[in-house]
């Protein structure tokens, strides 16, 4: 893996660049939509490529491992294959579903063990076995083994935790060293950031994963559940210190303000759930606003989904016509409405790059929050 920086803002930490990688390059600033199982829901990876304009996606490690499970992945060929995408690929390590179980599952120094939620089954996961299921998942960037503490927690705990995480990188990282790619690719490890939303935790963790040398890195445990304040304040902390040379990801995040904001203090990756989680309970991010679909007063809204998107079927649609899919519960109601909300959030990462390069960044950023906070 290549990551260059190609242009930066004058007025804030915002950069662009490009990261190159076995399955193609990938424009920074990029949002990663989520396809836990092998499949971002309700759109299928044509459209991802046609509409959305999708570069890279996000699989889940834990997921992938329960079902289909790897035997099938790697007889299959890895990930890519067995769901026909030809571009790139990133694993989350299960760290942060770990962390949503919390009444299913036990932590100690050898690693999680936990229940599934599908047939309550027990299983182990440790740094080793992770780096394994990764390497049989094949996805060209790999994240390492962490535990994701809750907020709020106790410094102590948080404390703790970080540092159960940074010993856990070490032996990802020694298992990574010692086993091979399975397809004949390169793969890559990404360590990452710790320490709750204190101030010296963070720095700390900064500092040690930046001291691996590794790929790239990304910035964990945070956007669950603490003020927006907070996380700027920990992300603007934490791209001070990790190297500027490495691509850095915001890992869960977010709104897109949070995403905006976040590129102004240095963050090059992104992925969250929101925008298609959102868009089959009815939410729309669009050019003017938050919509709420299923609402009455769009029941005669003749007009455009959103007439600015860069998606066909954003502008050919109607908002009435939306609507009366939601409301006669059809399917192509869930496809529209997660086709239009990903190629909104993709549109929105590509226009911060062109502004970054055009050097009016953020000037145009703070001239666009406050429509994206309008909820019409």
């Amino acid at each position: 893996m290549e990551f260059k920086i190609t242009n930066t803002d004058s007025k804030s930490n915002a950069r662009c660049g490009i990261l190159e990688t076995a399955h193609g390059k990938i424009e920074t600033p990029i949002f990663m939509p989520v396809g836990t199982v092998a499949s971002v829901k309700a759109i299928s990876q044509e459209n991802l490529v046609q509409q959305v304009k999708a570069s890279i996606i996000l699989g889940n490690t834990y997921h992938l491992y329960l079902r289909p499970g790897t035997d099938i992945l790697e007889q299959a060929g890895g990930l890519h294959h067995f769901m026909n995408w030809n571009r790139a690929l990133l694993t989350d390590s299960g760290g942060y579903q770990v962390y949503s179980l919390a009444l299913k599952r036990k932590i100690s120094e050898k690693g999680v063990r936990f229940q599934s939620h599908i047939d309550g089954s027990y299983h182990d996961f440790t740094p080793e076995s992770v780096i394994e299921t990764e390497r049989k998942i094949g996805a060209d960037i790999m994240m390492a083994f962490d535990e994701c503490p809750p907020w709020p927690s106790t410094k102590d705990y948080t404390q703790q935790s970080m540092q159960l995480t940074h010993r856990w990188l070490n032996r990802c990282i020694n298992q990574f060293n010692q086993s091979d790619p399975l397809y004949g690719y390169g793969q890559s490890l990404f360590p990452i950031v710790q320490g709750g939303t204190f101030a010296d935790l963070r720095k700390s963790s900064a500092t040690y994963i930046a001291s691996k040398n590794c790929d790239g890195n990304a910035i964990g445990g945070l956007s669950v559940g603490e003020p927006h304040e907070l996380m700027y304040e920990m992300t603007e902390l934490v791209c001070k210190i990790l190297p500027e040379d490495k691509p850095r990801y915001l890992m869960g995040v977010g709104t897109p303000v949070n995403i905006l904001e976040s590129i102004s203090l240095g963050v090059d990756m992104f992925d969250c759930v929101m925008p298609s989680r959102n868009a089959r309970n009815g939410q729309l991010f669009t050019t003017e606003g938050i919509i709420n679909i299923k609402n009455k007063k769009w029941a005669k809204d003749f007009s455009a989904i959103d007439a600015q998107s860069t998606v066909e079927s954003s502008r050919n649609y109607s908002k009435a016509y939306l609507r009366h899919l939601f409301v006669a519960k059809e399917l192509l109601a869930l496809q529209l409405a997660t086709q239009h909300n990903l190629a909104y959030y993709l549109s929105l990462v590509k226009n911060a790059n062109e502004h970054i390069k055009a050097g009016d960044f953020s000037l145009w950023k703070d001239r666009i929050i406050p429509k994206l906070r309008n909820r019409l």
